[in-house]
C-alpha cells in the first residue's frame, strides 16, 4: 500500500521491466477514484498522455493532466498533494524524469530508455480499455470529470496516436515494439504509405514551410517555398488533386533542395530519408493528413502551447490552435537558424540564438547542418542538447545534463532542466520551484541568481564533449 492508499503500488517506482509497470500501474489505476498526469513537454509524452486518458474516459475515471516543462517543475506538481487528507484515492501518473520525492507519491510509466507511448499502450492494453475522447479546460492543465453516465463499450487503443508518439521520440513507425502498433492502424484501415513529405497539412506549401523535420533554403518563408515548388508544374492550390506521381515529384524536389543547400552537411541525405514516403492518415477523424506531420504538431504544441497541446492529444477539438502553435514555432526556429552565429569543436557543434525555439533549433541543426555529433542551442536564458549518438558507448544524455547543471552551479548559475529522448533542456538563471520566479531572488543576498552568458553555457557544455 502506498502512501496515496492504492494497492500493490510500492512506494519506490522504479519497478524491474516493462512488464512489471503496466501491470502495477494498471492495478493501481483500476483503483484510483482520480488520476493526476504529469507529463515530459515534448510529443512522444503528450501521445503517452492522451492514450492513457482516453482509457481513464472510457472507464468514466476523473483525471487532470499537465505538462511539466523542467524535472523541478513535475517533481513539485507530483509531490504538492500527496499530504492533503482528501487525496487518499488520487493517483499521479507520471510521463519523465521527477526526483526522488516524487517517487514516492507517484508512478512514473516510461523510462529513460523506451518511449512513453510505448509504456502508455503496454498500460492501457493491461488495463483492458482503449481510446475515447472528451475533456476540458485551458491552459497547460486539463481537467475531465465524471458524469452520471455509466462507461460505453471499451474502445480500442488508437494507433494512429500511437505512431504519432512514437514518430515524436524518433522511432520508425513499424520499428522493433511497434510493430503491433503500425498493423493495427493498417487493419483498422486508417494509414497507408505512399510517396511525398511528411507534414501535417494538405496545402503543400504550408506544410514544407513551417516544418521542424526539414531544412531547406526556403525553410519559413511561404512565398519562397511556393516559389521553390513552381517548378513541379503541380496546382499547388488543389492538393486534393494531387496522385502518387504527384507527390512523388513534390517528394523528389523537396529532397534535393535539402542535400542541394550550401551548409548542408553529409547527414542531411540520411536525414531527410526519415521524412519521405510517409504514412498518409486515411480517416476523417484525424485532424491532419500524415502520422509524421501530427508528430510535429504535438512536439510543437508540447513546447509552445501545451494546454492546446494536451487538448489536442485528449482528441478535443484543437486542431485550428494547435496548427497555428506549429506554424509559430516553425517560423520562428528557422528565423533563428537563419540569423544564427554557430561555432565548432570537437564532438560539439553550437548555435547561439537570439530569439526561438531552441530545441526546435538544435534538433533541425543536427538533423541538417551540424558536421559534430552533438548541437548545443543557446538562447536568451535557455539552451538545448540533441545528439546523434546512441549505444553504450554514447553514455547517458540524462548524466551528462546533469553534470552541467552542477558545473554550472559551482559558478554560481542556477539551472532547471529536462531530458528526453537524446536531447536536454536547460533553463539557466531560473527558479528551481516551478511557484517561484527567478526574479524574487533578492540581488543583494548570498544566494542571488548569477544570469549566465553564451560564453558561460559553452564553457560547461564542452567540458563533457
Amino acid at each position: 500500500m502506498s502512501t496515496n492508499g492504492h494497492p500493490d503500488q510500492e512506494s519506490n517506482t522504479e519497478f524491474g521491466s516493462d512488464a512489471d509497470t503496466a501491470v502495477t500501474a494498471a492495478t493501481a489505476i483500476e483503483s484510483a477514484g482520480f488520476v493526476r498526469v504529469i507529463t515530459r513537454a515534448d510529443g512522444d509524452a503528450l501521445a503517452a498522455s492522451g492514450l492513457l486518458t482516453a482509457a481513464l474516459s472510457a472507464t468514466n475515471t476523473p483525471f487532470q493532466v499537465t505538462v511539466g516543462r523542467t524535472i523541478a517543475e513535475r517533481t513539485e506538481r507530483a509531490t504538492c498533494r500527496a499530504d492533503t487528507a482528501d487525496a487518499s484515492d488520487e493517483l499521479t501518473v507520471v510521463f519523465g524524469t521527477v526526483d526522488e520525492p516524487a517517487r514516492e507519491h507517484a508512478i512514473r510509466l516510461d523510462s529513460d530508455e523506451r518511449p512513453a507511448t510505448l509504456a502508455a499502450a503496454d498500460t492501457v492494453r493491461e488495463l483492458g480499455s482503449r481510446d475515447s475522447d472528451d475533456s476540458s479546460s485551458p491552459a497547460e492543465t486539463r481537467t475531465q470529470t465524471p458524469t452520471d453516465d455509466p462507461p460505453g463499450p471499451e474502445p480500442t487503443l488508437d494507433p494512429v496516436l500511437a505512431l504519432a508518439g512514437l514518430v515524436a521520440a524518433g522511432v520508425d513507425p513499424g520499428a522493433g515494439e511497434s510493430e503491433w502498433v503500425l498493423e493495427s492502424a493498417r487493419e483498422r484501415g486508417l494509414v497507408e504509405r505512399r510517396p511525398g513529405v511528411a507534414v501535417p497539412t494538405a496545402d503543400p506549401v504550408d506544410g514544407l514551410a513551417h516544418s521542424t523535420r526539414l531544412r531547406a533554403p526556403w525553410s519559413g518563408d511561404l512565398e519562397a517555398t511556393r516559389e521553390a515548388l513552381s517548378p513541379t508544374g503541380l496546382d499547388l492550390d488543389q492538393p486534393e488533386t494531387f496522385d502518387g506521381d504527384d507527390h512523388r515529384t513534390l517528394g523528389s524536389l523537396v529532397a534535393l533542395d535539402v542535400v542541394g543547400a550550401d551548409d548542408a552537411t553529409e547527414t542531411a541525405a540520411t536525414s531527410i530519408q526519415r521524412v519521405l514516403r510517409p504514412y498518409a492518415i486515411t480517416s476523417d477523424e484525424y485532424a491532419f493528413v500524415t502520422v509524421g506531420g501530427y508528430a510535429a504538431v504535438l512536439e510543437a504544441t508540447a513546447r509552445a502551447e501545451p494546454g492546446t497541446g494536451a487538448a489536442l492529444a485528449m482528441g478535443l477539438d484543437a486542431r485550428e490552435p494547435a496548427l497555428a502553435a506549429w506554424r509559430a514555432y516553425g517560423s520562428r526556429a528557422h528565423a533563428a537558424l537563419e540569423s544564427a552565429s554557430t561555432g565548432r569543436y570537437d564532438g560539439l557543434f553550437v548555435v547561439g540564438i537570439d530569439d526561438g525555439p531552441v530545441e526546435a533549433v538544435a534538433q533541425i541543426a543536427l538533423a541538417y547542418r551540424s558536421p559534430e555529433p552533438t548541437v548545443l542551442a543557446v538562447g536568451s536564458g535557455e539552451a538545448a542538447l540533441a545528439t546523434r549518438e546512441t549505444g553504450p558507448s554514447s553514455g547517458s544524455i540524462a548524466a551528462t545534463v546533469e553534470a552541467i547543471v552542477r558545473d554550472l552551479a559551482d559558478d554560481g548559475v542556477q539551472a532547471a532542466y529536462d531530458v528526453g529522448h537524446r536531447c536536454g533542456y536547460l533553463r539557466f538563471g531560473a527558479a528551481e520551484s516551478a511557484s517561484e520566479p527567478a526574479s524574487a531572488a533578492d540581488p543583494d543576498s548570498q544566494d542571488a541568481v548569477t544570469v549566465a552568458d553564451e560564453s558561460t553555457i559553452i564553457a560547461a557544455v564542452r567540458g563533457h564533449y
